[in-house]
């Protein structure tokens, strides 16, 4: 178990707040001075305000809100599904896409939670109730402090699902030295950098020498991170050992045309990430 029920804060190592100069120099713009503000605004507002009241169990996982406090002083609002039954075989942690809100996902990852793991996830900085302004990279940062704190207590391995723009954020985190038993990128692009970003951001320019322990899901009917962008990205996982899953019949996560198609998506995600047999 890790931490008390419901309102759990997560704080890592011995780096205390450093006020608003920390915050001003994490939150600082590293895609463009007007593109990456711009973006993040739409976005944040497209994912919309916090619902208020959510269930407190869902498929048999039991839903409990908690916080992060950021090394800047930032307080993320997230969820922490457990299952029902004893827990202890890791964690999965969820890092959604750039329009989404944690509560969301609640009902697509409390499947995650078989076999006794507990699942992660957060409304990123500026999104949702947490603070800050979003930021590339802020929101990085955030998550590697996040996995850092989230694998420092015992209970088994760690599994990152990211999607979409997730999959750029914990690329990075794994980039950045995270250990995990398993990755799920779902439809990242290879490359952040042509959008003015630095190139260290880049999914490609993180991904390690053996690829074994991930897993990158394409679609062919993607038009929002179209199979192009992905390209490069599944070549390199091939090349180091790592499976790719391209279908015909996927457009981008949650946006599946054949509600079929979403199902078949998760099953495959749920099951790479569960460790169960291809």
């Amino acid at each position: 178990m890790r931490g008390p029920l419901l309102a759990v804060s997560l704080s890592i190592m011995s780096i205390a707040p450093g006020g608003g100069n920390a915050a001003d120099k994490l939150e600082q713009t590293v895609c463009g001075w007007l593109r990456e503000p711009l973006a993040f605004a739409l976005w944040s507002r497209a994912a919309g305000r916090p619902a208020g009241k959510l269930p407190q169990h869902i498929d048999g996982a039991r839903v409990e809100p908690l916080t992060h406090r950021t090394v800047d002083g930032r307080l993320l609002h997230g969820f922490r599904l457990r299952p029902e039954a004893a827990a202890g075989a890791g964690f999965v942690l969820v890092a959604q896409g750039n329009a989404m809100l944690a509560e969301h996902l609640l009902h697509e990852i409390a499947p995650l939670t078989a076999g006794g793991r507990e699942v992660y996830i957060f409304d990123y900085r500026g999104y949702g109730a947490s603070e800050g302004r979003p930021r590339l990279k802020a929101i990085v940062a955030d998550y590697v402090q996040i996995a850092a704190a989230l694998t420092q207590s015992p209970g088994g391995p760690a599994s990152f699902y990211g999607i979409s723009f997730g999959g750029i954020v914990l690329s990075n985190v794994a980039g950045a030295g995270a250990s995990y038993a398993r990755l799920v990128i779902d439809s990242s692009p290879a490359r952040v950098s042509p959008f003015g970003c630095p190139k260290r951001y880049d999914p490609a320019e993180n991904l390690p020498a053996d690829a074994s322990a991930i897993l990158l899901v394409r679609g062919e009917r993607d038009t929002v991170v179209p199979p192009a962008a992905t390209r490069e990205l599944a070549d390199i996982v091939q090349a180091r050992g790592g499976r790719v899953v391209t279908r015909r019949d996927f457009a981008h996560p949650f946006m599946d045309f054949d509600f079929a198609a979403h199902l078949a998506r998760q099953a495959l995600i749920r099951s790479f990430l569960l460790g169960e047999p291809r």
